[in-house]
């Protein structure tokens, strides 16, 4: 069968009738143009032109054929200027991988996209100088002198305190005056830890107490060795406590420097020491049981017993080896512990 017999593409009407050959058309049945003398042009876009210039349409879609409606066989309106090759999609059907592709400007010209298309890149934050780096050339000036006298204030500072607590030197002789005027009373110095001579001396402080029985009798104990109890806690132990170290060698210390010769208080600091000793007398009574079942701790007295480190034997030095005992007067407290008014 010929591929252009016009009886095989024709398409029958309900009548037994060919359609015209494109919208508008008046052929007849044989396929040829009406007597309006047609162009070939008004043929529909899928009619086939045959050998002898006869135009046939497409065979019909599989299915019942039917009317077309006006936006099926009406063309798309041609689009002035350069179009994209390929099918137009919308936003809706590109989704987010078609970039920032821009619709189509009212006179029909596509935007370019070679741009938009690029990934904006972060900008990387700038760092911005801070502290002295920050200031102005005129202030940074300032600061660096600023800096320069305070350091050259505190070295001085150190340098006075230092000549305070060192060993007695020339400096010290000739300036000694200028260096207690800076210290004192603000930046007075007693740790003694520049010492030239370290301390020669074993300090037994001990203390003993007069108590009132439950049937009224009233007994004096004998003497409690209060640094040999403090001695024994830290021996062995690696981590002693700071009150078994130091609270008795302190208030020790602090009442004789604050007292005379004859025991009696120097100042309000001298009747500070007295205070801090009594109660720690109590307490340490109380832990050994001084007073006994139903007894009362009436009245304490305290006493130190210095004996001299023997020195080495190639110093050539002399000590005496006798001990120095110094008995204090007894002081009354109630049996709360807290110190009473006075001294017996």
């Amino acid at each position: 069968m010929d591929a252009y017999d016009t009886g095989s593409g024709a398409r029958q009407g309900p009548g037994g009738r060919e359609h015209p050959a494109g919208p508008g058309g008046g052929g007849t049945g044989d396929g040829t143009g009406g007597a309006s003398g047609a162009p070939e042009e008004a043929a529909g876009p899928g009619a086939v032109r045959g050998a002898s210039g006869e135009t046939a349409e497409p065979p019909p879609a599989s299915g019942p054929a039917g009317p077309r409606s006006p936006s099926e066989t009406a063309e798309p309106p041609p689009v002035s200027g350069p179009a994209e090759s390929g099918p137009v999609r919308d936003a809706a059907e590109s989704g987010p991988s078609a970039g920032t592709a821009e619709p189509a400007s009212a006179s029909g010209t596509a935007p370019a996209t070679a741009a938009t298309a690029e990934q904006v890149k972060p900008v990387e934050p700038v760092e911005l100088p801070t502290g002295v780096a920050a200031l102005s050339p005129r202030y940074q000036v300032g600061a660096l002198v600023a800096l320069a006298v305070v350091a050259v204030a505190v070295c001085a500072h150190l340098g006075l305190v230092f000549l305070h607590v060192a060993p007695s030197n020339t400096l010290t002789k000739q300036h000694g005056a200028a260096v207690d005027e800076w210290v004192f009373p603000e930046f007075e110095q007693n740790w003694k830890l520049f010492a030239p001579n370290p301390l020669q001396q074993n300090i037994s402080v001990q203390v003993r107490a007069e108590v009132s029985t439950a049937d009224g009798e009233i007994r004096t104990t004998g003497w409690y060795d209060l640094s040999a109890e403090d001695g024994r806690a830290i021996d062995g132990n690696p981590v002693p406590s700071h009150t078994q170290q130091n609270e008795l060698r302190r208030a020790w210390d602090f009442f004789v420097a604050t007292h005379d010769s004859d025991d009696r208080a120097v100042g309000l600091r001298g009747t500070l020491s007295e205070s801090y000793l009594r109660r720690i007398a109590v307490l340490r009574l109380e832990r050994n049981d001084a007073a006994g079942p139903g007894g009362v701790v009436e009245r304490v007295q305290y006493r130190s017993r210095t004996t001299n480190v023997e020195p080495p034997s190639w110093s050539g030095e002399k000590v005496s080896d006798r001990p120095t005992v110094r008995e204090l007067p007894w002081w009354t407290v109630s049996g709360s512990g807290d110190p009473r008014e006075g001294a017996a």
